[in-house]
């Protein structure tokens, strides 16, 4: 594939079906396994942040999803996101293609990582971002 993976690793307001964007990928992908990568997630307020720490003993929990058409769905979570040279830089989100572990198996997958500073704000130890 011409951009990389088709596959999108998700742990935030994505997960959120009543979510407008999370009905959005709901409809334009397919569920294929649970996932994690080493990091730390953290609360934001509205939304949780994830940044990646190889090195850490936390988690950062989700699910990978097998996008139906690449570039539409990265399109609209893009913007979503706020990653891409049309949002605010520096952007809020990064968009990353990075190994990230499911039940027996490492897959390739895009993840949007927070791109400012993290401090103050609570680490979430669980690494699930529970949504309402």
């Amino acid at each position: 594939m011409k951009n990389g993976s088709p596959y999108l690793f998700v742990y935030g307001t994505l997960l959120d079906k009543q979510n407008e964007f999370g009905a959005y990928l709901n409809a334009n992908c397919t569920f294929y396994a649970d996932g994690k990568f080493k990091g730390r997630l953290y609360d934001m307020g509205e939304y949780p942040g994830a940044v990646v720490d190889s090195e850490g003993k936390n988690y950062v929990y989700g699910k990978i999803y097998k996008l139906n058409n690449t570039k539409q769905v990265f399109k609209q979570l893009d913007h979503y996101e706020g990653f891409g040279p049309d949002e605010a830089q520096p952007n809020l989100y990064v968009r990353e293609l990075m190994s990230v572990e499911a039940a027996d198996t490492t897959v390739e997958c895009w993840v949007y990582l927070y791109n400012l500073s993290v401090d103050g704000f609570r680490l979430i130890a669980s690494g699930v971002y529970r949504v309402n």
